[in-house]
């Protein structure tokens, strides 16, 4: 980390894969236990922050929703070092209110993906965080602050539906997950989010609205040529945003709760811990393991 105590790892999602314009950039390859991540991992600095850039569908958007290695991805970022993970997104909205081309600051989510590996732990090594409050509020705040200095309409809280896709929803989905509180839909936010927090890294999710889902009954419904014009006109706000967001970080980085989410979360006794799993989990969980 950098003498402030920042080092902030960026996933990007769709829109850019190309980065985020980090100077002195360097592309460097970390290998995870877990598998292969998306992608290398680019590392530089921006607005005197270091960071370390993912794209989270890989060079080229060659990755679907659902066949990404999103324990490697939060793995590898965390071999690198980072002391905090921000998430930017593309989504569609379930609210009337949240129309594209605003940004939308996550709080909450509603896990409705299949069959993702959805946690570092398992049988061996049982470990429970909690995911009440599932994002980082500082990051949180700091990043719609952000958007609205970059000129973006700005929505500072809102449910995510992550759906394991690739398809879009069908209009009873869409409507189903209205009615249960959703306000944005997407197909990456889980278990990204679930595995940060096992990592002990502070999250938080930017999501920029492309679409109306296809709740409504009038209008156009969901289709890639729709959320890529859309997508093209804020990856340049988006990169705006995380400007002003890496600017305006305190100059000193106090601890967060989040920084020690492992304590007391290991059920498993320390005799019966499988060793081949400590050695996998040496970079998220070392930290208690080795304690």
């Amino acid at each position: 980390m950098d003498g402030r105590g920042w080092h902030i790892g960026i996933i990007g999602g769709s829109g850019l894969a190309a980065g985020v314009g980090l100077d002195g950039a360097q592309e460097i390859a970390v290998a995870s236990p877990f598998g292969e991540p998306s992608g290398p991992v680019t590392q530089g600095w921006l607005g005197g922050v270091r960071c370390s850039f993912l794209p989270r569908h890989g060079p080229g958007h060659r990755v679907s929703p659902d066949a990404i290695n999103y324990r490697a991805n939060i793995d590898v970022l965390k071999r690198c070092g980072v002391s905090d993970v921000v998430a930017i997104s593309a989504i569609g909205s379930l609210n009337a209110a949240m129309a594209p081309g605003s940004f939308v600051a996550v709080d909450q989510f509603i896990d409705r993906t299949q069959g993702r590996p959805a946690s570092f732990f398992g049988p061996g090594l049982v470990a429970h965080v909690s995911l009440a409050d599932p994002v980082c509020p500082r990051l949180s705040a700091g990043l719609a602050d952000a958007a609205t200095a970059a000129g973006a309409p700005v929505h500072r809280g809102g449910c995510y539906v992550a759906i394991e896709g690739p398809q879009f929803s069908t209009r009873a989905e869409s409507r189903l997950y209205r009615q249960w509180g959703g306000d944005v839909i997407g197909m990456t936010a889980m278990p990204e989010a679930r595995l940060a927090r096992e990592a002990e890294l502070p999250y938080a999710l930017l999501g920029m609205v492309t679409d109306w889902d296809a709740w409504r009954d009038e209008g156009e419904v969901a289709e890639v040529v729709t959320v890529l014009a859309v997508m093209a006109a804020n990856v340049s706000r988006a990169r705006d945003t995380l400007r002003h967001f890496l600017a305006g970080l305190p100059g000193q980085r106090e601890p967060s709760p989040i920084d020690r989410a492992l304590d007391g979360a290991i059920m498993t006794a320390p005799t019966a811990r499988d060793r081949a799993m400590m050695a996998r989990l040496d970079a998220v969980a070392g930290r208690v393991l080795r304690g």
